[in-house]
């Protein structure tokens, strides 16, 4: 007697742990297959990546173009605004 006693005493969890597979499984039948949401999107990631590597490539232009020059972007300005004399 004492096992149903047990088992009503957690009728809650046992029932959340017979759902929640049964739920997951419908929903992997359910859901689209992986190749079919690439191909659906791959325009999505293809210019995503092209829209990044020009980003990378710009970003990287420039930095070496102000390397190039021996001065921190905007050290100008900054030392202007700052009220800082040049020392020439």
């Amino acid at each position: 007697m004492d096992i149903p006693e047990k088992l009503l005493q957690y009728r809650y969890h046992l029932t959340i742990a017979a759902i929640v597979p049964l739920v997951l499984s419908l929903l992997l039948y359910a859901a689209p297959r992986l190749v079919n949401i690439l191909a659906f999107f791959w325009p999505l990631f293809a210019s995503t990546a092209v829209l990044l590597m020009a980003i990378l490539a710009f970003g990287g232009l420039s930095q070496f173009s102000t390397e190039a020059h021996g001065a921190k972007a905007g050290q100008g300005i900054l030392e202007y605004v700052g009220g800082q004399p040049e020392h020439t």
